[in-house]
This record gives structure tokens, sequence and C-alpha cells, in this order.
């Protein structure tokens, strides 16, 4: 299966080989290639080959307009040897390739086995960060909602302790008034006449 994805032109006598090109963050099914650039070199873009070892199958990858120093390899098979070159591009066309570098993709079984259970990685603690940052949000939220409830309630306890003491008052003015001093429940009223 070949993936085309444009054309290059002849190679640019002006652009070198982009140099000390890397295989990084290999995955069963992706990897990262990273390079650099003779400096000075006008380039505006790259070009990558991809190959599996032993197979005339190849994957082309071309960005323009980028200055962009590394590319996600992508779709890749499990325990599988690639070959990838890159090559830098400018107005006046393509640099040779650069040196061939090899790499193997894990076995799913591999990279499980090679991470022992105690092992954190980076994504995982980033994720744990993000994790604790939604719980962090979702306590905040809580919290406000709680404070809101209790100034609620306090308002509303004042409301009525304000008008419960009133009643009470009111209550016991009209008790006293028909009380005596021989009857403090209440008893005969005296007139003054």
């Amino acid at each position: 299966m070949i993936f085309l994805f444009s054309f290059l032109s002849e190679p640019d006598a002006m652009l070198s080989a982009p140099l000390n090109v890397t295989i990084r963050e290999i995955e069963v099914n992706s990897a990262m290639v990273t390079w650099e650039i003779f400096e000075g070199d006008p380039v505006i873009g790259f070009a990558i080959t991809q190959q599996k070892k032993d197979v005339r199958m190849l994957r082309f990858i071309q960005e323009v307009n980028t200055t962009t120093r590394s590319c996600a390899l992508w779709d890749l098979d499990e325990d599988t040897e690639y070959i990838v070159h890159v090559q830098s591009i400018s107005m006046g066309g393509s640099s040779p390739p650069s040196e061939p570098v090899l790499f193997r993709t894990p076995k799913e079984s591999e990279k499980m086995a090679s991470k022992s259970p105690d092992e954190v990685t980076m994504e995982e603690v980033g994720q744990a960060a993000q994790l604790r940052a939604g719980e962090l949000i979702i306590i905040v939220v809580v919290l406000i909602m709680w404070a809101g409830v209790i100034a609620l309630f306090c308002r509303q306890y004042d409301i009525i302790k304000d008008n419960e003491p009133n009643n009470n008052k009111d209550k016991a003015k009209n008790s006293s008034e028909c009380s005596t001093p021989e009857h403090p429940q209440g008893g005969l009223l005296r007139s003054n006449v």
C-alpha cells in the first residue's frame, strides 16, 4: 500500500540533508521522528519516507509552509521494523534524503510487560493532574452552593426570628394586662373609676 500525498521535485543542490534524524516515543502503533536542519537553509517544509524493512510498500508524508522539525508516524504495525528518511523542502526543490534511520515497534505484550504496576508515566501524571483539577473545580462549586444555601437559610431564619419575638411580646403584653399580682395567669380586671 502506498500513500503518496505530493510529488517532490528534483533535489535542490542548495539544501543540505536534515541532520540528527531521531525516532522517539516509539509505541506499538506510532512513533515520532525529529530532525535538525543546517542553519541558513531556506527550508519551507519537509518530506518523510517511511517504509517497512524488506517490504516495497512505503508511505510518503510531505508538509510545506511549516517550520516544525518533527512529525508523528501513525498507523504502524506492532513488532515491525521501519526505515525512515527525511528531506528538507525549499522553494527551489528538495534536499537529498537524510541517512536512513531504522527502528522497530514493540509488541503489545512487550509494551504492557515493560511497564511495572508501580511505574507511572508522564501521561498518567498529566491525567491525574487533570483529574485533580476537575475534582478541585467540583469541590469549589459544591462549597459555593453550600455557602449560598447557608446564607439563604440565615436570611430566612433572621426573618422568622424577627417576626416571632414580636408575636410573643404582643401575647405577653396582652396576658400581662389581664393579670394581677394575686392572679398572674389573668384574673379580675380592675377598673379605675
